[in-house]
């Protein structure tokens, strides 16, 4: 007999990053943090290189480790409001002498910190990044077994397959996509929620990044490919979803003021 659901809350930060300015990257990540707490929020999902912005040529200036201060004051953070977050730097290659990779890190409420590198690369990063090693990384976050993916990760089917094979029960996808590539992607995040009987997560960036115009509309689909909540455009905002004790999701959406 399969045990009760357990609650559950998660959400997609949608959120703008200032190129290459971390400390004032950090500033916007807390903004959204508070949000979330205010909600109840126990995993925030940040879009990919959420820290420094959708900018390839400048990731060897940024690489990160755990001692970085931007995860420091994320990691105290996640702490304060017993969430665990994902957010998104460049790491040290697994190889010395290789490019930085993109990296999503978790950082949980109770110290913990764990690194996954991005997996799949588009071929503009190649010059830039190295690929990571792990097919698929699924680690609990809050209780939740998550899956992480990194943007151009979605778009390879068996990614999300090996998430799921790995036990995962939520696929979460930081990422940068632009109006012309959503209808596309989105339609492949829905369909993994749909074919492996998981959740799906989707935080994707507010306004431009890199060169690229984000389409916003970050998402959640629950297990089964309903669209339970989704943002409109890409204004700022938060993208949550609930799961009750009967296993049923409900969500919405809530805007984040980045004005002083």
């Amino acid at each position: 007999m399969s045990l009760p659901a357990s609650p559950l809350r998660v959400a997609a930060a949608q959120c703008p990053a200032a190129p290459g300015d971390v400390q004032r990257n950090l500033q916007t990540h807390l903004r959204f943090v508070h949000a979330a707490a205010r909600l109840g929020v126990q995993v925030l999902l940040f879009p990919e290189l959420s820290l420094m912005g959708y900018e390839p040529d400048l990731l060897a200036a940024h690489v990160m480790d755990p001692s970085h201060p931007a995860l420091q004051a994320l990691q105290q953070a996640a702490r304060d409001h017993r969430m665990a977050l994902v957010v998104g730097g460049p790491a040290a290659p697994l190889a010395a002498g290789a490019h930085p990779a993109i990296g999503a890190w978790m950082l949980e409420a109770d110290g913990r910190v764990a690194l996954y590198r991005k997996r799949h690369l588009h071929t503009s990063e190649e010059c830039f990044a190295s690929p990571g090693a792990d097919d698929a990384l699924v680690l609990p976050l809050a209780g939740e077994p998550v899956g992480l993916a990194v943007c151009a990760d979605l778009t390879h089917a068996a990614h999300a397959q090996a998430a799921r094979a790995a036990g995962a029960t939520l696929y979460a996808a930081g990422a940068l996509i632009s109006a012309n590539g959503y209808p596309a992607e989105s339609a492949l995040l829905q369909g993994y929620a749909r074919d492996h009987g998981m959740a799906v997560l989707l935080a994707n960036y507010s306004g431009p990044s890199g060169g690229y115009v984000s389409a916003g509309r970050s998402a959640f689909w629950a297990p089964g490919g309903r669209c339970v909540a989704a943002a409109p455009d890409d204004a700022p905002g938060v993208v949550w979803a609930q799961r009750s004790s009967q296993d049923e999701w409900t969500g919405g959406v809530l805007g984040v003021a980045l004005s002083a």
